[in-house]
């Protein structure tokens, strides 16, 4: 993967690391106040319903991000890649896992059609912790997110979409991201 990156940024590709999540109705709890004696008690239906996110995250700040009500399949991966080629109109190189949804027809379809602009390239298998995107996952579930009680995927979706405002402004979050899987900047 070093050789990858050392190559990309010899030829002036852009690199960016991509990775999916899910957000349910169910709210992450963590630490919140309450009186002596009374625990706090977050109340939500139990459901299912989730929303499903994919985002892509590079070194110098950029985070692309995509919503919707449903798993993402191959072809709302290589609609999203699309969606990022057209942005960042540049060649890009996609750092990403091994999921099924990445090996999909559709993404190959892309790759075929856009090789001189885009190249993929897989994580070791098993091995989150080499990939920054986690990181805004986590930090959007504990952080933005925390004890949010959305009533349905509306609420929810309203909600992320400002945690992932919020989280654009903030570059050293971004940044430490990368600190986090030891990528020195």
């Amino acid at each position: 993967m070093a050789c990858a990156q050392k190559k990309a940024r010899a030829e002036g590709w852009k690199i960016f690391w991509v990775d999916e999540s899910g957000f349910y109705l169910l709210p992450a709890a963590v630490r919140t106040w309450a009186p002596r004696g009374q625990t706090p008690q977050l109340r939500v239906k139990l459901t299912r319903e989730h929303l499903s996110a994919i985002s892509a995250i590079s070194r110098r700040g950029g985070l692309h991000f995509r919503l919707q009500r449903r798993a993402f399949k191959g072809r709302d991966v290589a609609r999203f890649l699309r969606q990022l080629l057209a942005q960042e109109n540049s060649k890009l190189l996609i750092i990403w896992d091994g999921a099924p949804i990445h090996r999909a027809k559709a993404v190959k379809e892309l790759c075929q059609s856009f090789a001189s602009r885009l190249w993929l390239e897989p994580l070791p298998g098993y091995a989150p912790e080499l990939n920054p995107d986690e990181g805004i996952w986590r930090y959007l579930k504990r952080v933005e997110l925390r004890n949010c009680c959305a009533d349905d995927q509306e609420q929810l979706q309203h909600q992320l979409q400002l945690a992932v405002r919020r989280l654009r402004r903030k570059d050293r979050v971004l940044r430490a991201c990368f600190k986090e899987v030891g990528f020195i900047l």
